[in-house]
């Protein structure tokens, strides 16, 4: 849906997940078989009513793809897990996981789950990376925390603290060492992990946690009606609908209205540089052709290959386990590229659908002066060159950071 790092399309991905938790589940029934992610509809400017209903929609959907090869529920489910973006909206944040597990409860008792332990939404999170500012980015350290600290009282599981300097760069050791003593600290010093839920009762978190659950609830209704995620995402809805609030929000980050600390209000005059990591991306690419070389020149050839057809096989002819498969062309020394290639020369290449939106400026803007000059000679170069001006924008994304920096 936002994140485009995707091979294959959708119906054979779903296939793929399927296989994987089927595999597990046989052969590795204490591994966590499925990450089911919003972290990165978060990072790309979903809602936290979009980020909860979407990722909750695609564990439906995951669940409903073990199942149809023949597993029972709750030889599975215990071992799904969730992964969730935290942002700066503290009390919100909190009340998005306490409905997380109301609403995964109330999803897999209709899907047959008997046992409490496929009932339970375990999590990951991870503080926001879209929150994180380019400028004096100090101020990151203070949003990790409160961002950590949300996520801890709202009931996490395990949690990742972003580094204060990873809206420029990979983490240095001292950043990644403040990160990681973030954490200590609020488990050590601060003891809010003594106690279970303790916002719970409290009237604004209740009212919160209720009204992400309602609103959540339509949307997975939604998407069920288009007849599943799968075919939701094929068709591009949850995609436009997260662009169109990311669009809306930074309309009111441009506008002022929502304030960022240093970007937008209370700038520095001056800021003073900082210590960042810096990769060699040459010397990194040729160590990992030089290691692929190896790879290749140790291994026997023909039975890689045929491990590889094999693949092929299965996947074409929707039949076997397309892990098991994987994993053994991968004891044959088949690289992951080449695993991944012989799928994708039977699934092809997905092309998601692409509707641009427009208007969300327009609508924000309204009567500003500025704003309507800029139209004004937008629609004077058309009347001159008979087509409207192209912007042409190269960003960097790190990680599931891929809205890049501010």
């Amino acid at each position: 849906m936002v994140r485009n790092t995707y091979i294959y399309p959708p119906e054979p991905s779903m296939r793929i997940v399927g296989d994987i938790i089927a595999h597990t589940a046989r052969s590795m029934p204490k591994f966590n078989s499925i990450s089911i992610s919003g972290y990165h509809m978060h990072e790309a400017g979903a809602t936290a009513v979009q980020e909860l209903a979407y990722t909750l929609a695609d564990g439906m959907e995951y669940v409903q793809a073990a199942q149809a090869q023949g597993l029972d529920i709750d030889a599975f489910a215990g071992r799904l897990s969730f992964f969730f973006g935290i942002g700066m909206n503290f009390f919100l944040e909190v009340a998005k996981l306490r409905a997380a597990r109301q609403l995964w409860s109330e999803i897999m008792t209709g899907l047959g789950a008997k046992d409490p332990r496929s009932k339970m939404l375990r999590t990951h999170c991870q503080t926001s990376g879209v929150s994180l500012t380019e400028q004096d980015p100090h101020n990151n350290v203070i949003r990790t925390t409160i961002e950590a600290l949300a996520a801890v009282l709202g009931g996490t599981q395990s949690l990742h603290t972003n580094s204060f300097d990873e809206a420029i760069a990979l983490p240095t050791e001292f950043s990644s060492r403040l990160a990681r003593n973030t954490q200590l600290i609020l488990q050590h010093e601060s003891r809010v992990t003594d106690v279970v839920d303790p916002l719970g009762g409290s009237y604004y978190i209740e009212a919160l946690t209720a009204e992400l659950v309602a609103g959540a609830k339509l949307l997975i209704g939604e998407a069920e009606m288009a007849g599943g995620m799968t075919q939701a995402v094929q068709a591009g809805g949850p995609k436009l609908a997260i662009e169109t609030a990311a669009a809306l929000r930074q309309a009111r980050v441009d506008r002022g209205e929502d304030v960022i600390v240093g970007v937008n209000r209370y700038r520095l005059d001056t800021e003073d540089a900082i210590d960042v990591r810096e990769i060699d991306n040459a010397k990194v690419r040729a160590e990992q052709i030089a290691q692929l070389e190896r790879v290749r020149a140790s291994r026997d050839e023909i039975k890689c290959q045929q491990m590889l057809s094999g693949l092929r096989e299965f996947a074409a002819k929707d039949e076997g386990n397309l892990l098991e498969a994987a994993i053994e062309a991968a004891r044959a020394r088949a690289t992951l590229g080449e695993i991944s290639r012989a799928m994708e020369d039977v699934f092809g290449r997905h092309a998601a659908v692409t509707r641009v939106i427009s208007g969300v400026y327009g609508a924000s803007y309204g009567d500003d002066p500025e704003f309507s000059a800029i139209v004004g000679r937008i629609d004077a170069f058309k009347a001159a060159r008979g087509r409207a001006p192209s912007i042409f924008i190269a960003k960097m994304g790190q990680d599931g950071h891929d809205r890049g920096p501010r």
